[in-house]
């Protein structure tokens, strides 16, 4: 294989990853702006923390 055939395939090769990633980031781009069409406007529900040991200790019967 001469120089210039390794260069070509190279080349094809790189041509191809630039094609692949970007069109890898279009979809994800098209799909993220569905999903905020579709998903409701609404904040998620709060995360409410674990009782610290003082409280489980006030709220416990002596």
């Amino acid at each position: 294989m001469s120089w210039g055939a390794m260069g070509a395939f190279f080349l094809a090769l790189l041509i191809l990853f630039a094609v692949g990633n970007l069109w890898f980031h279009a979809v994800e781009f098209l799909l993220e702006r569905i999903k905020r069409r579709l998903a409701r406007r609404e904040e998620p529900p709060a995360w409410h923390p674990l009782p610290t040991q003082e409280e489980e200790q006030q709220d416990r019967p002596l």
